[in-house]
């Protein structure tokens, strides 16, 4: 595998993405390109020992800043560390593609370069968090404010399959995230989706509460990118949080400083689950080709680990199921883009 990374992009960039790159390649074997301002990256590059491992470095001359439009961008600015990366990809000559920039435009180069897959109307970001019983994929973790129940439903469906095949999970349990478990709860949009998955092969087990990120009991959390960008934040910053609470807590007396102390081992594995830097990235899901969007605040490791992620995603042919799934489930969609009052008329005329 070849995976194609934007060594521009990111708070860190372009020290911590060239360092990511070299860990990925050392430790994993995977093929690396680092595309950007070609003496910044060798500069950086030469401070590692990498005559014997397969990275390279494909020149871009110009980098996308945090506060550009994704439209300027796709517009006037053609040689970009992304677009150049994403071209790379699109020309078959790497397998994935990694960004810690800018993600809107990041996400907007994708859909345009790369093109939405058949059956999907907006692709959406799914971002990985850690449970008592391993993990649960949130999405839309950002990419779509305003959606439509249809859009949710594509959602779902893409969330299934990422579960099913990335994740290892046999019958993802899928859930709509609500203000509440009950059948009356949510608004307009909630409810409308929330119809439809309750009638289809899905494993779908109703509504669920944001508690259920971290708790395990369930596989998919469905939601617009609004809901879930909150609550992706919010994640994000519970650990740090936590940890600063503690050493606080620590400070006041030596008792509290031998049990933080004792704790120490416990507590390391505790932030290993917590930190988002351990599952790197989240893929673009939806579009034809593979794109893995990483934190700005990304690290070394975080770059790592997405590299990592990308390369997975490209042996485990994650589209090609993706493609299939949303083959197979055609119907659902048409069913999701129709007024709810025709939704149980046109599951009966299916079944």
């Amino acid at each position: 595998m070849k995976i194609a990374v934007d060594a521009m992009g990111g708070d860190f960039a372009p020290h911590a993405i060239v360092e990511g790159a070299f860990w990925a390649s050392k430790r994993y074997g995977i093929k690396v390109v680092l595309v950007g301002d070609e003496d910044r990256v060798s500069k950086e590059l030469s401070k590692y020992p990498t005559s014997k491992l397969p990275i390279y470095i494909h020149h871009a001359s110009h980098v996308v800043a945090m506060h550009d439009s994704p439209s300027v961008v796709i517009r006037r600015m053609k040689d970009t560390s992304i677009k150049v990366a994403l071209d790379l990809a699109r020309e078959g000559q790497v397998n994935g593609v990694v960004s810690a920039g800018n993600s809107g435009a990041a996400m907007a180069l994708a859909m345009y370069i790369f093109k939405k897959l058949e059956g999907v109307d907006r692709p959406a970001i799914a971002t990985i968090h850690p449970t008592l019983e391993g993990s649960t994929v949130l999405i839309d973790s950002g990419g779509n404010v305003d959606c439509k129940p249809f859009h949710l439903v594509q959602f779902a469906i893409m969330g299934d399959a990422y579960a099913k095949h990335i994740l290892g999970k046999e019958e993802p349990r899928i859930g709509v995230l609500s203000n509440g478990e009950e059948e009356g709860k949510g608004n307009e949009l909630t409810r409308e989706v929330h119809e439809i998955l309750s009638q289809t092969d899905l494993n779908y087990i109703g509504y669920v509460e944001g508690r259920d990120l971290n708790n395990g009991v369930v596989d998919v959390i469905v939601c617009d990118g609004f809901v879930g960008n909150v609550v992706l934040k919010i994640s994000e910053g519970l650990w740090e949080t936590i940890s600063n609470i503690l050493k606080l807590e620590a400070k006041d007396n030596i008792r509290a400083k031998v049990a933080y102390f004792l704790m120490g081992r416990a507590m390391r594995r505790l932030e290993k689950r917590m930190d988002y830097s351990e599952y790197g990235g989240a893929p673009l899901l939806g579009v034809n080709g593979n794109c893995v969007i990483s934190h700005g605040h990304s690290s070394a490791k975080a770059i790592m680990n997405a590299i990592l992620l990308a390369s997975s995603l490209a042996k485990k042919k994650l589209n090609e199921h993706l493609i299939q799934e949303i083959r197979e489930k055609q119907e659902l969609l048409r069913l999701g883009q129709k007024r709810p009052e025709k939704i149980g008329e046109t599951m009966k005329s299916i079944h």
